[in-house]
Order: structure tokens, then C-alpha cells, then sequence
């Protein structure tokens, strides 16, 4: 199996993601940031990996997704400062699904993971702050070992 994994990461939580996605994965495989990503032709899975802006992947990650192909095998995760299993994540995970519409999804992973604090102060001063504001502070520290754990259990089945 060829297996390509790109990820979009600002703070390093995503690209933690993909490096643990790229060493569980076995067969021949290759890892970028979506900066360098090459095309996802001519590989058996395509591993993107992102993070969240407005409830969506970030904008460079929704320009990747519709060029997966029909019937390619798609592995999505996120990571993002809302609770896990929150709507808000569901929704985003949701959405990037829809921009790939004739991707086979493999699976979906999204974990908190610490927002950059600069991030924070500038949301906390919105007329209308974001959704998942309030669980930011529960996403210090992560993605930690367990969020870790938990993508290797299913990027393992993949």
C-alpha cells in the first residue's frame, strides 16, 4: 500500500498528529505540509490531516481536499480548540468529508489541541466569540499521549 500524508499545521499539534500517523502506517509511504503536498494521484490512502478556522479546515487544507480522487481512500484528523466530541468538531470533521465528496473515508480523528495564546487574547475580544472558546483552556497540553495513543489504535487499522 502507498500512503500519503499531508498536514496543515500552524502550532505543531497537526504536524505532531501526522509524524504518529507516518510511523504507524506500514507499507511505503510519504509525509509533507501542505506547502510542499504533492498531488494525490497514484496512492493507495491520502492522510490529511488539518486544522480548524471558523469551524472548517484551514483554507489552504479545503483547496487540497477536492482533489481527491472517486473512490480514493481518504484518512481525515484534525486538531482544533473544542472539546473532541463537541458539535463543533463534528461539524468541521463533517464539512471536510464534503469536500471530498467522491472520496472512500477511511476514518476520521480530531483531538483539542492547545491554541497559540496570541490566538486566544485576539478571539476572547470579538463581539462574538467563537463556539469553542470556553474549551480552550482544556486543550493545554494537547494533543497528549492518549490523543496520540488513540490515533495510532486507528491509523493502525487503516
Amino acid at each position: 500500500m502507498k500512503t500519503l500524508i499531508i498536514y496543515s499545521s500552524q502550532t505543531g499539534n497537526t504536524k505532531k498528529l501526522a509524524e504518529a500517523v507516518y510511523e504507524t502506517i506500514s507499507g511505503e509511504k510519504e509525509i509533507f505540509s501542505i506547502d510542499d503536498a504533492p498531488g494525490p494521484d497514484g496512492y493507495d490512502l491520502v492522510a490529511v490531516g488539518f486544522w480548524l478556522q471558523a469551524g472548517k479546515p484551514d483554507p489552504k487544507t479545503a483547496d487540497y481536499l477536492p482533489g481527491i480522487g472517486s473512490g480514493q481512500r481518504l484518512f481525515l484528523f484534525a486538531t482544533h480548540g473544542a472539546a473532541a466530541g463537541s458539535e463543533h468538531a463534528k461539524n468541521a470533521m463533517e464539512y471536510a468529508k464534503g469536500l471530498a465528496p467522491d472520496a472512500d473515508i477511511a476514518g476520521i480523528f480530531n483531538c483539542s489541541g492547545e491554541v497559540n495564546p496570541k490566538i486566544l487574547e485576539k478571539v476572547k475580544e470579538k463581539p462574538m466569540p467563537p463556539v469553542w472558546l470556553d474549551d480552550a483552556p482544556k486543550a493545554i497540553g494537547h494533543p497528549d499521549n492518549e490523543d496520540i495513543d488513540n490515533l495510532k489504535r486507528i491509523a493502525g487499522n487503516l
